[in-house]
């Protein structure tokens, strides 16, 4: 059901604000901000990105990692929302991949290999980007490995000859099979019953796929925000739900309506 007081609002699009980037364990804070000046935000939750609107006044946002645990995930509807009001939206990397392959088809714009595979592969499991990570005041550092660097991992080592098919199908299952809190390199060889010393040897040939994609993402981000938004055959409504998803969140619905 539509919330009427919303129904169809769409302000005016935004030329000259900021570039917002939702930014958590993929990639270091200092290593991002010598790529793109911008403003860096926490990984982003339900609610951030419909406060970070109204609190910047942005031109674009950057959504590279999100919230999933603690917090309610970023909600669709307030990307289209933001979208709306002619904010650029563009996902890379982890929870911005998973919700541009899910929203291209709305004008969200996705970038990396990670994205393209969450559009190929739309049963593909949320949890390969999911790493556990250590609190903001430790600056989000990663503790574990994502699952789509690890079978990127793999493979990179079959084909430098340093394991087998074989070795790449049974570390590729046994990670599967390991929560995403669990998941790193080490434990996965361990678990595989790899040796501590041939273990050692293949641990610094990690793949970073989700840190790549994001240092991408930010160097092509200005272009593609100069180029403005895409044109839009759809309009924005709020639905009951997610009313009360925002509210929540302790944000007022008003929030929703005056953006100008």
């Amino acid at each position: 059901m539509e919330h009427p007081a919303t129904s169809g609002h769409v302000s005016r699009e935004s030329t000259d604000g900021p570039i917002l980037v939702f930014l958590g364990p993929t990639l270091p804070l200092a290593e991002a901000q010598q790529v793109l000046d911008a403003v860096y935000l926490r990984p982003a939750a339900q609610g951030d990105i419909v406060l970070a609107a109204h609190a910047f006044r942005p031109r674009a946002m950057i959504l590279i990692d999100g919230q999933f645990e603690d917090r309610p995930a970023v909600r669709h509807k307030e990307i289209l929302w933001a979208m709306a009001q002619g904010i650029r939206m563009i996902g890379t990397a982890s929870m911005g991949a998973l919700r541009a392959a899910e929203l291209h088809e709305f004008g969200m714009i996705g970038i990396g290999l990670i994205y393209r595979w969450y559009r190929r592969w739309t049963l593909a499991p949320d949890d390969a980007v999911a790493v556990q990570s250590a609190p903001a005041e430790l600056d989000f550092l990663p503790l574990t490995d994502a699952m789509i660097d690890l079978q990127a991992t793999f493979s990179k080592l079959m084909r430098d000859k340093l394991i087998s098919p074989e070795d790449r199908c049974k570390l590729t299952q046994t990670a599967r099979n390991m929560n995403f809190r669990d998941r790193t390199l080490k434990a996965v060889l361990r678990k595989a019953n790899w040796a501590d010393d041939a273990s050692d040897r293949l641990i610094s040939g990690i793949s970073r796929r989700k840190r790549h994609d994001a240092l991408k993402a930010l160097q092509i981000a200005p272009r593609l925000v100069a180029s403005g938004p895409p044109p839009r055959d759809w309009v924005w409504r709020a639905t009951n739900t997610f009313v009360r998803d925002i509210e929540a969140s302790g944000i007022d619905q008003m929030l929703l309506e005056l953006y100008s």
